[in-house]
């Protein structure tokens, strides 16, 4: 435990990273580091017009998770990380491409920037997957009320959840833990709150062995 660094949230829009981020980040009194959402001044217009605005909110977003990634490097504490920079590559940007919403243009310049920070990038050393039905996203993206995403398309989730299936099925940069959200309501319910404690503990206790 006295070399934990970082630990990560992942996740799909509305699978609960923020909330699991905060709880942990104040059961273990990790310094928690939060997706720059509300001050993302792309982000309202990106889900009116995608294929518009997909370059600029993504550059955006790359570069905020860049600066957490250097402030994690230069915080004695343990951080705990909401999303991670990994994510906006190889789930946003890769998706936004396929899809048609971002330029082949667009997508190689934002690939050259990725892949030129990527090497000041150290992973993990958790990584927590929360793997959630579009059900259960769809029901968690109303229950925040965040007005700019009622636009959100299913078949957007829909792809992003294969886009998660795909990377987390292929990433060996680190430790992972995978937890089912769709049964679980961790911030109502304390049980099984500590259910994911309990599965957090046992992967530290085993990180540095």
């Amino acid at each position: 435990m006295t070399r934990l660094k970082h630990i990560a949230v992942c996740g799909n829009i509305g699978s609960g990273k923020t909330s699991l981020t905060e709880k942990l980040a104040k059961h273990y009194g990790w310094n928690p580091l939060y997706e720059s959402v509300d001050n993302n001044p792309y982000l309202r217009d990106f889900y009116q017009d995608m294929s518009k605005w997909a370059f600029h909110v993504q550059i955006f977003f790359l570069n905020s998770r860049f600066r957490q990634v250097n402030e994690i490097h230069g915080n004695p504490k343990p951080t705990i990380q909401d999303r991670t920079i990994y994510e906006d590559a190889y789930i946003f940007a890769a998706n936004l491409h396929q899809s048609g919403y971002m330029t082949d243009r667009d997508y190689m310049n934002y690939m050259e920037i990725f892949q030129s920070m990527i090497t000041f990038v150290k992973p993990p050393d958790l990584l927590i997957y929360l793997k959630a039905s579009v059900p259960k996203l769809v029901r968690q993206i109303e229950k925040r009320g965040r007005d700019f995403e009622y636009s959100i398309r299913l078949d957007y989730l829909r792809q992003l959840n294969k886009q998660y299936e795909t990377w987390i099925s292929n990433y060996r940069d680190g430790k992972l833990l995978t937890i089912d959200v769709d049964r679980l309501d961790f911030v109502e319910n304390i049980d099984d709150f500590s259910l994911i404690v309990n599965k957090v503990d046992y992967e530290l206790n085993n990180l540095f062995e």
